[in-house]
């Protein structure tokens, strides 16, 4: 028997029907960063220590436009998380920050694991498939309306993520892998492989995240769109990072992003937003782009 997915309204059927925009929000990791988080503290937990300071952030950017807020759950599995709280409790509590703000949709943020996958790591695909799913059963139950597994270099765990957010749940499921610098994945994956491995797997759109600076995807994106039909999503990191006087910066301004944005939609993207080095700043100048 076909399980038939759970779409929120008509306006994301219309999405995922590639006939209408959508704008998420942009990078969680910065703003935190920018508000005292240290090195080596688990952002995840602050949705349960400090809620209020996650709901303000979901809030800045529904406030400058996003249609959807990603859950603060990137690294929120249970090797990561080591104890310190149980995935069902931080997925609770990551969907309430989220819902909170005042987003038309909540997005569940599926992140990569943090190991290896077997044979370059100790991970056996079973194993990532089981950390996913526990994360897939806990967004479900705390009311999540899509899922975005995000910012996967290794085909494998993407498969492992994808699938497990279909097999156990039954809400859309967006999917992103990252490029470098020389248009592939760390472990050698094209955009057109991406685009068609992601879309074999299940995913409901596809596409890019953080990787380069924006200007570097518009040319992935034209790829992607030639080997796929499926909605494409871009979310751009705002260009390199660079170290400055110890503090890490990004050069590019919100209009420049949104500029370069507007060529990656140009190209096909219908569903954008920000990774890391993005602000409400970013998400508003967008918000015109995508209007």
């Amino acid at each position: 028997m076909t399980k038939t997915m759970r779409v929120k309204d008509e306006y994301l059927r219309r999405v995922l029907a590639g006939e209408a925009k959508l704008l998420f929000d942009g990078a969680m990791g910065t703003m935190l960063q920018h508000q005292g988080l240290q090195g080596g503290e688990l952002p995840e937990l602050l949705c349960l220590t400090n809620p209020d300071e996650v709901t303000a952030i979901h809030r800045a950017y529904v406030e400058a436009g996003s249609q959807v807020v990603t859950t603060n759950t990137f690294g929120a599995n249970r090797l990561r998380l080591g104890g310190e709280a149980s995935v069902d409790d931080v997925f609770a509590a990551a969907v309430k920050c989220a819902r909170d703000a005042g987003a038309t949709y909540v997005a569940a943020d599926l992140g990569p694991t943090g190991e290896l996958l077997d044979p370059l790591g100790d991970l056996e695909f079973e194993e990532a498939y089981e950390l996913y799913a526990e994360q897939v059963r806990a967004a479900m139950s705390a009311g999540a309306d899509l899922f975005i597994v995000e910012t996967m270099a290794d085909p494998q765990e993407a498969q492992a993520a994808v699938t497990a957010a279909k097999d156990h749940g039954d809400v859309p499921v967006f999917a992103t892998m990252t490029f470098g610098e020389v248009g592939r994945t760390l472990f050698g994956t094209t955009p057109e492989d991406a685009a068609k491995l992601l879309a074999e797997w299940g995913a409901d759109a596809v596409g890019i995240n953080c990787s380069v600076g924006p200007k570097a995807l518009v040319p992935l994106i034209a790829q992607m769109r030639g080997a796929c039909d499926l909605p494409l999503i871009a979310q751009p990191n705002a260009g390199l990072p660079q170290v400055v006087d110890g503090q890490t910066v990004y050069t590019i301004t919100p209009a420049d992003y949104a500029a370069s944005v507007g060529k990656i939609m140009a190209e096909g993207a219908t569903i954008v937003g920000g990774c890391c080095g993005t602000d409400p700043d970013f998400i508003r100048e967008l918000a015109k782009v995508v209007r």
